[in-house]
């Protein structure tokens, strides 16, 4: 099994993928965190995370592959790739649920496109990953249900797991012998978020002045969530968006920006998709509804 993961791991950064390993049989990284960080090799200079130290580099990987039949993770980001995630209602009792392919393809047909052909990957729980490579002028971030209900997208911030490895007893199977495509226009369209720099201009003064707080605060929250122990990790991830909605509610942060960090966040340390993207909507719709409550009574 070690040969077999180390070959998958090799062939997807002969291609130009950063790699990293997950801990095996699971979909979660297999790095350190910054808690038990040894401050020493790649991280001497200070904790690196999972994005940062995933690889290309073929002696690298075989080291590392070599002490466990690690799963691989591709980190979307560096590697020049957007991918669409199809996924699985969570709900397997109910039948009739339509899952990620469905919503993507009514999502097409509305559009008026057809469903892109391109590297597709069948997940271990029988969803599927739509491979593109990334819109190079635009650094694109995880979304999590924007393009239509349990269609994700893992870009800048986000990984996937790679074909070859198993979660569960399940493979990761390549499907089909389409090759990699750019991403859509149109797909790209629905993906790239307002500019930054149009709302900062509309910002009132104060929002301004806060900037660097509301900052420290959203990569504070993010960075217990990613830490956060198991058995902990929901609730750390609803106190973090309890406690940046109320940025949210003030005009500091925007909503997407919020659940593509903390989403992002939340899978890294070992929740679902799904998940994450229901506590985030519960406790976001809270600290907002709660938060424009008080703003109004302080008026």
């Amino acid at each position: 099994m070690n040969n077999a993961l180390m070959r998958a791991a090799l062939t997807a950064a002969e291609r130009g993928w950063h790699v990293f390993p997950l801990r095996p049989n699971t979909k979660r990284p297999a790095l350190h965190g910054e808690n038990a960080c040894p401050r020493t090799g790649p991280c001497t200079s200070g904790h690196r995370k999972w994005e940062e130290r995933a690889t290309t580099d073929p002696d690298r990987i075989r080291a590392a592959w070599a002490h466990a039949p690690f799963n691989v993770g591709i980190a979307t980001g560096p590697s020049g790739l957007l991918v669409v995630d199809l996924d699985m209602p969570k709900d397997n009792s109910n039948t009739d649920a339509p899952d990620g392919a469905a919503t993507f393809t009514a999502l097409c047909e509305r559009t008026g496109q057809p469903v892109p052909r391109t590297r597709t990957v069948r997940t271990a729980s029988g969803g599927l990953h739509l491979y593109f490579t990334a819109p190079a002028p635009v650094r694109l971030h995880n979304t999590a249900g924007t393009l239509a209900p349990l269609v994700d997208t893992r870009a800048w911030g986000g990984y996937v797991v790679a074909a070859g490895s198993t979660v569960d007893g399940a493979r990761y199977e390549l499907e089909g012998p389409a090759l990699l495509r750019p991403l859509p226009d149109w797909l790209k369209a629905l993906l790239v978020p307002p500019h930054p720099v149009n709302r900062l201009s509309v910002a009132a003064p104060g929002n301004a002045r806060r900037r660097p707080y509301v900052a420290s605060a959203l990569a504070k929250e993010t960075a217990a969530v990613t830490a956060a122990p198991e058995g902990q990790r929901n609730a750390t991830l609803l106190r973090a968006g309890r406690a940046l909605g109320r940025f949210v509610a003030s005009g500091g942060l925007t909503r997407t920006e919020v659940e593509d960090a903390l989403q992002g966040a939340g899978e890294s340390a070992g929740l679902s998709a799904a998940e994450c993207r229901a506590t985030l909507r519960s406790a976001l719709d809270w600290s907002i509804t709660h938060n424009q409550t008080s703003t109004r009574e302080a008026a």
